[in-house]
């Protein structure tokens, strides 16, 4: 396939988070010209999702290949390392803090600013919002025609379901489906905390903090606009919320249960939920199995989530979305044809993913087991001690 003849070539993405944001920008900056579909009327990567740490190995990559690596350092926080492990009595385990001056390698940049700057590098023509896809059909040619929910058919020579956990896109590839991981996240959000609880504030720092006990968690994370991301976490059944009477209609309520629930954890880490503003979302946490793999087809594939999706307990969700972007659009540009290009593509994106779900999911079981402060202590002492000799 000459050069002339991919630019010629129908392009979609679906889903404009940041997986689908690198894939357009890399592409453009070869001289193709993909399309983005969105299902939201507007750009609402801002709401999704609060405080990003992004990785040298993988997010930090796919920064550079997209020649944003410079503006990325301008704005990111490298003071938001700091993290402290507690358990439920507040008995501290690990306090880390990054000096000011201090560079590690795993920078936080809000879910919003990071999107902004990938499209204020984007040409937005590409981008067509309030198209949420209603089906997907694979052709004889070995093109797909899309169908969009608001009457608008396309039909496209590359498919790339960039859309999430609950892809669209990938039931043309494999009937594996998502699985309830049995854990389910409250999220809250304490806003201005350094304002409005400047106790709370110094406490947690400029950081993380985790306390776990009881199969539960309380997870909290500094955001750049100042508010404080708070996930009341459980180990509970998939239906648990609504057999306990946790209406999200109802937050002053579902706080109080949450509170009833952590009653003898300790007050300072009471606090994350009692200082949280009136709303609360609920978020179960889902995962597709280890090492899934799908039979290839050479118009179809997916990235990021729609691909791997995986627990929260590595990291890695953002950092593999734009990772396995780069990996595609490289490998788009550079095999003869898109058969090719997929193919060389998945086999890299099953390798690397396939080692950080199963970190993802072993982390995911150490939290909310027993003694998991203790037992997650333990797991990083022995990481530093590897890594120093």
């Amino acid at each position: 396939m000459s050069s002339l003849s991919k630019k010629q070539k129908r392009i979609a993405i679906i889903g404009g988070g940041p997986g689908g944001l690198t894939l357009a920008l890399i592409l453009q900056r070869y001289g193709i010209n993909p399309v983005i579909y969105e299902r939201e009327q507007l750009n609402m990567n801002t709401q999704r999702g609060g405080s990003l740490d992004i990785h040298e190995e993988s997010g930090q990559m796919a920064l550079k290949e997209a020649g944003l690596y410079e503006k990325f350092q301008e704005i990111a926080r490298y003071e938001g390392e700091d993290f402290r492990l507690l358990d439920k009595d507040g008995k501290i385990y690990i306090d880390e803090i990054t000096e000011h001056y201090e560079k590690g390698g795993r920078p936080e940049i809000d879910r919003g600013d990071l999107c902004d700057l990938l499209l204020n590098a984007l040409d937005k023509s590409c981008i067509k919002y309030g198209y949420k896809l209603e089906k997907a059909v694979s052709l004889e040619n070995g093109m797909t025609e899309l169908h969009f929910e608001n009457g608008f058919v396309d039909t496209v020579d590359l498919l790339v379901g960039a859309d999430g956990a609950f892809s669209r896109v990938r039931p043309l590839l494999t009937d594996t489906n998502i699985e309830y991981t049995g854990i389910t996240f409250f999220e809250l959000n304490i806003l201005d905390a350094a304002k409005n609880h400047p106790e709370l504030y110094e406490f947690n720092r400029r950081g993380k903090v985790f306390a776990f006990g009881d199969n539960k968690g309380i997870l909290a994370q500094l955001n750049g606009d100042g508010r404080i991301k708070v996930y009341a976490s459980l180990k509970v059944e998939k239906d648990w919320s609504e057999k306990n009477g946790y209406s999200m209609e109802k937050p002053v309520e579902a706080k109080a249960k949450l509170l009833d629930l952590f009653s003898d954890w300790d007050e300072q880490l009471k606090n994350y939920i009692r200082a949280s503003e009136d709303s609360v979302v609920q978020r179960r946490i889902y995962m597709l199995p280890i090492n899934v793999k799908w039979k290839r087809n050479p118009g179809v594939t997916l990235i990021g989530d729609a691909a791997h999706v995986m627990s929260p307990f590595a990291g890695e969700g953002v950092n593999l979305a734009m990772f396995d972007a780069m990996n595609l659009a490289l490998a788009i540009v550079h095999q003869n044809d898109l058969a090719d290009a997929i193919e060389e593509y998945e086999e890299k994106m099953y390798a690397f993913s396939s080692e950080k779900a199963q970190e993802s999911l072993d982390n995911l079981e150490l939290s909310f087991s027993d003694n998991a402060a203790v037992k997650f202590f333990d797991l990083m002492s022995s990481f530093h001690e590897d890594h120093e000799n």
